[in-house]
């Protein structure tokens, strides 16, 4: 019988670039925990440091503040909260459509809830104009033997 795996971390720094990476690959080691492939470990790298760009850029613009994540493993669902006490959002679902930024100045497609949302199960926004904002994503690993059955169908099928 397998073991029951349930875990739970908390994560709090400064919103500099410098610890967007910082953050991504503490998730993905605490992540791993989980029998995940490599693509559902990219995928869940890549929606926390979409998040968490989002904090240091949007949330808290030109000035330093604190991002908190959270995270918690329940059977095979990895459970991530990312917040910030930034600014926060006036219009969450305008911010939630493709292509909508509210910095065309800078080179960013303004696709990262649409990141976030497609590479994880679901993604919830919460947030208070001056109060900040937090993203929950929620990601269920497949088994092993779901994914290899999937490759297997996805092969025979070409």
């Amino acid at each position: 019988m397998k073991e029951r795996i349930e875990n739970e971390m908390k994560l709090e720094f400064l919103s500099k670039a410098t610890n967007e990476s910082f953050a991504r690959i503490t998730v993905a080691a605490f992540a791993s925990q989980l029998d995940l492939s490599i693509e559902e470990l990219a995928d869940i790298k890549t929606a926390v440091s979409e998040a968490v760009t989002n904090c240091i850029i949007h949330g808290y613009e030109n000035r330093q503040g604190i991002i908190k994540i959270e995270a918690k493993l329940e059977e095979s669902t990895i459970t991530i909260q990312i917040s910030d006490n930034g600014k926060g959002i006036e219009n969450v679902d305008m911010a939630k459509e493709p292509l909508y930024t509210t910095k065309p100045n800078l080179e960013r497609s303004g696709m990262g809830f649409t990141i976030m949302e497609s590479f994880m199960d679901s993604m919830k926004v919460e947030s208070i104009v001056g109060l900040g904002t937090k993203v929950t994503l929620v990601k269920t690993i497949k088994q092993q033997s779901e994914q290899e059955e999937s490759e297997f169908n996805m092969i025979t099928k070409e």
